[in-house]
């Protein structure tokens, strides 16, 4: 009676500890999966056998990293490939790259009576298939127009503008200076961006536009960089080819960590949420509560920064869980290897009698055959 009461407990303990591992992992997934810029090379790859890794870094204010220095950062960039035998046309980046950084908060206006303050972002290269931002309306405006006084609203603006969303193609004024709305994207709908990005709408320009606004309004918002030229950068990302692993993550790191030493942050999206790397990470659990550096993470990333944060604690949880099943399975074993060697005796002379009574009819069926001749 002991004994089963024993069993019984055993096997209540592993269904709910199953049960809850079930749960974490579904769990984990999901919020992983809700942080869709971290998947970009996904994207870019669509469908090719070659590997390749996202990787984003993050730089201060103060770093001097901008629209000057990517040309060095390209051709170092392509040497690294090289030096792999990866093949490079030297016309077209054989990688994705975007670049962006906040430029302040502006007056914006549209041509009615509608008006609002909203942050904008300065951004370049392939920018908007890294955010991933969902279209509710228009398109998203590239480096290679011709024009660059397109702008990409959020929802929220779009309404406070006009009304609607169905907006693409009209305009709107910047402090003064006109351009027109590309596209209206969808506001973030997973929990950790929504209490990342804030109350303000967000309007997204090309680097060129962002020149011709200081230019021609002489407004900076919270910029320092009053030049004609707009070029400073705060967050650049590339989807690299990644032959072996970290190949990626180390090629970009190498230009940044002397140059630039303690003032940027780079970090692997497409590991990032990995159960073993989050497993692991908990042991680190307090980086995320230490400020180490003054930079200013795009809500993008501060979400999926929280994001880890939970990954942490759900999958180290879930590690620990596994624990018990894994101990009830040797416990088992163990169960098992002692029954046999108990019921070694019976079991041999259930074989011996087993064997003994195939030799016997193999040795009849030989007999019948002999006779039928």
């Amino acid at each position: 009676m002991k004994r089963n009461i024993k069993y019984l407990i055993v096997s209540v303990l592993n269904i709910v500890v199953i049960t809850a591992i079930i749960i974490l992992s579904v769990t984990g997934n999901s919020l992983a999966v809700s942080q869709k810029y971290n998947y970009t090379a996904d994207i870019w790859k669509n469908g090719s056998p070659d590997s390749f890794a996202q990787t984003s870094v993050f730089l201060s204010e103060d770093s001097g990293f901008s629209t000057d220095s990517l040309n060095a950062v390209r051709a170092e960039l392509v040497k690294e490939l090289q030096n792999v035998s990866i093949e490079t046309d030297g016309k077209n980046l054989p990688y994705a790259e975007a670049y962006s950084t906040p430029a302040g908060t502006y007056n914006i206006r549209g041509d009615l009576t509608g008006k609002s303050d909203a942050v904008l972002t300065a951004v370049g290269g392939d920018f908007f298939m890294f955010r991933n931002f969902r279209l509710v309306n228009g398109s998203f405006f590239s480096d290679g127009d011709l024009m660059h006084d397109g702008a990409v609203i959020d929802r929220n603006l779009a309404w406070e503008l006009y009304g609607s969303c169905d907006v693409a193609g009209m305009y709107l004024y910047i402090d003064g200076v006109k351009f027109y709305i590309s596209g209206v994207i969808e506001n973030p709908e997973s929990e950790p961006e929504k209490n990342c990005i804030g109350k303000l709408p967000r309007i997204y320009v090309s680097y060129d536009g962002m020149a011709d606004i200081i230019k021609l309004s002489g407004n900076t918002g919270n910029s320092t960089d009053i030049s004609e030229k707009f070029s400073k950068i705060t967050c650049y990302e590339t989807v690299f080819p990644n032959p072996v692993e970290n190949f990626a993550y180390n090629a970009v790191k190498k230009q940044f960590e002397e140059k630039y030493t303690d003032k940027y942050s780079i970090v692997k999206n497409s590991t990032r949420f990995k159960p073993s790397v989050r497993s692991k990470a908990f042991k680190k659990i307090a980086d995320y509560a230490v400020i180490k550096n003054n930079i200013n993470y795009p809500y993008w990333e501060n979400a999926s920064r929280i994001v880890e944060f939970k990954l942490t604690f759900i999958y180290f949880s879930r590690t620990i869980l596994i624990i018990v099943p894994a101990l009830t399975m040797l416990w088992l074993a163990i169960l098992a290897v002692r029954f046999v060697k108990r019921k070694k005796p019976v079991v041999m002379r259930a074989v011996s009698v087993f064997i003994s009574r195939q030799r016997k009819n193999f040795r009849e069926k030989i007999l019948k055959k002999q006779e039928k001749v």
